[in-house]
């Protein structure tokens, strides 16, 4: 069951602020509050999902294609589709999933060899 308590949530109705970079009716982008890359911007969709199948089991494709070409979008802004990006997401425990709301991390900007 989705937690409207989580962090995310909290966000997404603005009682907790962060550095946006993008924002619609249907999605956020923001960068990350504890960075592991020089780049690194956490990309969610608006709609009560918990992770990654709960957002393609619950989702229409309009809106997973949606969220999909504006991550795309915004590497392009960055400028990482030309020097290179990682995109990650963690889904349930076991793969360390710290927020119960299905989100993915861009990282770029510098090699990213180092982290793991």
């Amino acid at each position: 069951m989705y937690d409207n308590n989580n962090i995310f949530a909290k966000i997404i109705r603005k009682e907790i602020p962060c550095d946006k970079i993008f924002e619609d009716d249907q999605v956020l982008f923001f960068n990350d509050i504890n960075p592991k890359a020089k780049i690194h911007i956490l990309a969610m969709p608006k709609t009560e999902v918990i992770s990654f199948s709960d957002f393609i089991n619950k989702s229409t494709p309009e809106e997973v294609d949606y969220f999909f070409k504006k991550i795309v979008e915004i590497v392009q802004k960055f400028n990482l589709d030309k020097t290179g990006y990682r995109l990650i997401t963690n889904d349930g425990n076991d793969a360390n999933q710290e927020v119960a709301h299905f989100h993915v991390h861009i990282l770029g900007g510098e090699n990213l060899s180092g982290l793991r």
